[in-house]
């Protein structure tokens, strides 16, 4: 099964950390999985996600960037 949530993150960061915490309460709350990636180690990436991390993508868009909303990201999931 594919992830349908993305979490661009990085290490040391307090704002990664929390937007993982709540990625990983709605994804098991709603039996979905979610990958993250470290945006210093992947290639390719647009360059504001190296700005905006933690970047949350919810089937490949852009959901939100610094911070994640846990109410819009069980919403976007359950649409």
């Amino acid at each position: 099964m594919t992830a349908r949530v993305t979490l661009y993150t990085r290490a040391d960061c307090h704002l990664c950390d929390e937007a993982r915490a709540i990625v990983r309460a709605v994804c098991a709350e709603l039996g979905e999985s979610f990958e993250e990636i470290d945006v210093d180690d992947a290639v390719g990436l647009p360059a504001r996600y190296d700005d905006e991390v933690p970047v949350t993508l919810v089937d490949g868009k852009q959901h939100d960037f610094w911070r994640v909303d846990p109410q819009r990201l069980r919403a976007a999931l359950l649409a």
